[in-house]
């Protein structure tokens, strides 16, 4: 018997909704990025992406445990000399709630070509409101 590889042309994808409020970062981001790599499908094959489209809504109202919300960093660089800048996980959250759900998911993805075209299927949104209704997308439970 031979081991069956998807190819590209056959993935059906799908729209799913994940509603973030009260939901745990990190648990939340390895259930979105599964989702992602296709690997709760039983055609996954790890060259190929069989993922589906992933839509996360109020971003601006996920948890962290414990003291992460003023001791968990995050950090970026301009380039130039001496230009590394961080922010604490609350600042993020007040200033761009999505970052915080993209770069937990993004984490736990393939870091090549791959990975980047999966986090391209990932939609987050501060609020309660997206304007994907036309994919008609199906709720997931966490």
């Amino acid at each position: 018997m031979k081991t069956y590889s998807a190819k590209p042309t056959e993935v059906e994808r799908k729209w799913y909704l994940v509603d973030a409020s009260e939901c745990v970062l990190g648990r939340l981001a390895s259930f979105v990025a599964t989702r992602l790599r296709g690997k709760h499908k039983p055609i996954y094959t790890p060259h190929v992406d069989t993922g589906d489209h992933i839509i996360v809504i109020n971003a601006n109202k996920v948890a962290l445990t414990g003291k992460k919300w003023n001791e968990k960093l995050y950090y970026r660089h301009s380039g130039y000399v001496g230009g590394l800048k961080s922010m604490t996980a609350k600042q993020l959250l007040q200033k761009r709630p999505e970052d915080l759900v993209i770069r937990a998911v993004r984490g736990m993805l393939p870091k090549n070509r791959l990975g980047r075209k999966m986090l391209k299927k990932l939609k987050v949104y501060a609020g309660p409101e997206h304007p994907h209704v036309a994919q008609q997308p199906e709720r997931l439970q966490l």
